[in-house]
């Protein structure tokens, strides 16, 4: 018979190893994120910035809370502790609602309602429309109501995140998160497929791939995040030790993902409103010297139709 004890320590212990790793590469894109956004001399972006600036440093904020709740924790259980009577199940049962515990919780849950709110705001961007987001709007205001009863029931002395009513109500929550998720990535990815589709019947497969490619739809769709909470929610659902890691790997990605999307709006490479008109190409009609001496009789002019252009080159913008 499988230890279960067993496999959720190690699973626990990788989880907080890749805590680490994750959080270096969130520090990497923070970093690169801040430095391009003050770099900005364009003041029509001066505004917008200056949100994800204050977005990226909440989310920064959060998964350094997160990441440091679960060191600490592994360190009090494996080594300060390492003499608990009943090993490390039993000090992982007598203190797992430990305040900072759910500090961390909290925390977490921030960082979840943070991270959905810019796939939403993404998502209205992409479609340009309110109505599709409607739904995920419901299910957005309805894990904030969830995250606060998590919060409620796993701080109760004695409680369990992943046993009893704690973990039923965290069951709740992070399945409607996980669907909040994937409603959201589907819309996304939807709406750029059709966008690239079309772009695609305009000006050729190469122009298209920009919305195609693996790197926009798992940036702009956040599609590690998704992917990564369906683990987690599955594993929860069937009461497997191996949950622990796939939160913490999910818990990570909800910093990360949206903090790889900032980065790429902030560098001009997210799509936009206008992505579709500003891909359509530039057509310069040429002109000959004899069209110009034909059309000088006519209007007594040097330029071509009456044109200002003294060059033989018209820029006509087709948008």
């Amino acid at each position: 018979m499988e230890d279960t004890n067993a496999i959720f320590q190690n699973c626990f212990y990788v989880g907080n190893t890749l805590n680490a790793i994750l959080f270096g590469i969130e520090l990497m894109l923070y970093v690169a994120s801040t430095v391009v956004i003050l770099r900005n001399e364009d003041p029509r972006n001066a505004r917008s910035f200056r949100l994800f600036l204050y977005l990226s440093t909440g989310l920064l904020l959060m998964i350094t809370i997160y990441v440091a709740v679960q060191a600490v924790f592994g360190q009090e259980m494996w080594v300060v502790h390492a003499d608990y009577p009943g090993g490390s199940a039993a000090y992982l049962a007598d203190h797992v609602a430990v305040w900072y515990q759910t500090l961390g919780s909290a925390a977490s849950i921030v960082l979840n309602l943070m991270s959905d709110g810019l796939l939403l705001y993404r998502c209205y961007v992409v479609w340009e429309d309110w109505r599709p987001i409607v739904l995920p709007c419901l299910l957005y205001f309805g894990t904030a109501a969830l995250g606060i009863m998590t919060c409620v029931f796993t701080g109760l002395p004695n409680s369990n995140f992943f046993l009893g009513r704690a973990a039923q109500v965290a069951l709740a929550y992070s399945s409607v998160v996980i669907g909040l998720n994937v409603t959201l990535s589907l819309l996304i990815c939807g709406r750029m497929l059709w966008h690239a589709r079309a772009i695609e019947r305009t000006l050729g497969r190469r122009v298209a791939r920009k919305y195609t490619g693996a790197v926009a739809l798992i940036v702009e769709a956040a599609l590690p995040y998704t992917l990564f909470g369906i683990a987690y929610v599955v594993t929860l659902g069937v009461n497997s030790p191996v949950s622990i890691l796939f939160l913490s790997i999910y818990v990570m990605f909800t910093c990360v993902s949206p903090q790889m999307l900032i980065l790429r709006i902030v560098m001009g490479r997210g799509f936009t409103k206008s992505t579709a008109t500003q891909t359509l190409p530039t057509v310069h009609i040429t002109t000959s010297q004899a069209d110009k001496h034909l059309d000088s009789e006519f209007t007594g002019s040097e330029g071509s139709c009456g044109s200002r252009f003294p060059d033989e080159e018209l820029p006509v913008d087709l948008v």
